[in-house]
């Protein structure tokens, strides 16, 4: 697997330990945003993509993030469960969404975006700077007519089959009298 584009958007008016947010782009067919840059006790370092984690309320069954004080649907005053050992209830706020299995790609992914966070903030540094951030990760009609012809769209080859759509009438009619 190989990191094939870094992005990072710089939090430059943040007051908390959050220095930025970043996109990776894994062998050029996968991407996974919302990777947050956060000052560290040893330096900068990368946090995975999280969520926030929720339980039902008691009364309407609605979801809540943890630690609510009010249900969001019926208005009932929530629990405090930030102290219960039952297996339903996390003891945590956030969950990674995404995250490394090992630490050689731990390690891998944090090299390679704090060293172009680094090159992002000199970049910073130079007039008329636009972080490419939020530019989009479509593939252009240029780029597609310069690629390698040994590349395939599909994985599997588009049946000849009529245009029918799959579950229509026809279609279930016709595998009636076919023979099986």
């Amino acid at each position: 697997m190989e990191i094939t584009e870094v992005r990072i958007k710089l939090m430059e008016e943040s007051e908390d330990r959050l220095r930025a947010f970043c996109s990776i782009t894994l062998d050029n067919s996968f991407v996974v945003r919302d990777l947050k840059i956060i000052d560290g006790s040893q330096g900068p370092f990368v946090a995975m993509p999280s969520r926030k984690l929720t339980q039902r309320c008691h009364r309407c069954g609605m979801k809540n993030y943890i630690r609510s004080k009010f249900c969001n649907n019926c208005g009932a005053r929530q629990r405090d469960n930030r102290h219960s050992r039952s297996d339903d209830t996390p003891n945590k706020l956030y969950a990674d969404v995404a995250h490394p299995i090992n630490q050689e790609c731990r390690d891998m992914i944090q090299v390679r975006v704090i060293t172009e966070y680094h090159a992002e903030l000199e970049r910073a540094k130079e007039p008329g700077y636009v972080s490419r951030y939020d530019d989009s990760y479509e593939v252009s009609a240029g780029e597609k007519a310069g690629a390698d012809p040994n590349t395939r769209e599909r994985v599997d080859a588009p049946q000849s089959a009529s245009a029918r759509p799959p579950h229509s009438s026809e279609s279930r009619e016709q595998s009636r009298s076919e023979p099986s």
